[in-house]
């Protein structure tokens, strides 16, 4: 109904007194001042002054808005200042959801990054795991994922979500440093076929299946858990070994646990997802833009 402008010449028209200061005020010609007031009468459909001999008076309308004027110009203000307070990256929240062995290792340094040149920028953290962090995302529940995915069990992102690669990560077998495998640089996945196995989480005991399947066994899985450090202390007691992503080899809590890499290699494949649309806004690329920079340093983890 308003347009700011108009509302401000106002503003400046009754403090000033008259049209002519108003234009002295804002850098404006008088007609000019004129013809935006008759275009605000228009909008509000009456008039707003009227003359008093060579005064001018605020008709009832006319106070009306000008007990709002202050109002709506100060929250335009306020307005103006928190966007140029957004885009120049001194303010700004970005909600981050990403998987358990990310929130140890890739997040915590992004955000250390983030913390030293941005202070200003917020990052609420979650943690979940694919396919659920991806929902989150579609649903508007998180700004930036972090997920990962398997060469054989890739699934399609809906139009709207932005694949950003991070990194490739190398699964690994943990095992007991005792194990008579632990010696060697590299394992097979055929020669552990005789083995108790500890499963993690959904996408990735999906994956694991997939491929002792290949190798022409199925694995006799004794636990099954979500959590990284549990599946370190049953490996620790020789309950069991397990095949993890290589980042968890950042966080090995237990001296008696040992991690080798998968001969031939396999890795899954670790991406950040984004909105399109929100890639346009500046704390979200800029956090974007420290995940990618964390990643490099651990690419072949």
């Amino acid at each position: 109904m308003f347009d700011s402008r108009h509302i401000r010449s106002f503003h400046e028209v009754v403090r000033t007194g008259s049209y002519s200061a108003a234009a002295r005020s804002l850098g404006y010609t008088q007609p000019a001042i004129t013809q935006q007031m008759k275009a605000l009468e228009r909008s509000v459909g009456t008039v707003l002054f009227t003359r008093v001999g060579r005064r001018m008076r605020l008709t009832e309308a006319g106070e009306a808005l000008s007990r709002h004027a202050g109002v709506i110009l100060g929250n335009i203000d306020a307005a103006q200042q928190q966007m140029n307070a957004i885009t120049r990256l001194r303010t700004g929240r970005v909600r981050l959801c990403a998987f358990p062995s990310a929130t140890a290792t890739l997040i915590p340094e992004a955000l250390a990054r983030l913390a030293r040149g941005h202070r200003g920028i917020r990052v609420e953290l979650q943690e979940c795991e694919p396919p659920e962090s991806l929902r989150r995302l579609v649903h508007g529940e998180a700004d930036v994922t972090l997920a990962f995915t398997y060469p054989g069990l890739r699934e399609e992102v809906p139009d709207e979500v932005v694949e950003v690669p991070l990194m490739e990560d190398q699964l690994t077998v943990l095992m007991p440093t005792r194990h008579p495998m632990a010696r060697r640089r590299s394992v097979r996945l055929a020669d552990l076929s005789e083995e108790r196995w500890i499963a993690g989480c959904l996408r990735c005991r999906a994956n694991f299946l997939h491929e002792c399947a290949e190798q022409g066994f199925a694995p006799d899985i004794a636990f099954t858990t979500d959590d990284n450090l549990v599946i370190q202390s049953l490996v620790s007691e020789g309950l069991g070994i397990a095949m993890m992503p290589g980042l968890v080899l950042n966080f090995l809590c237990h001296r008696s646990v040992t991690g080798r890499p998968l001969d031939p290699a396999s890795r899954r494949q670790v991406s950040a997802y984004v909105l399109r649309e929100h890639l346009r806004i500046p704390a979200t690329a800029l956090v974007l833009d420290e995940l990618k920079a964390v990643a490099a340093n651990r690419v072949g983890c």
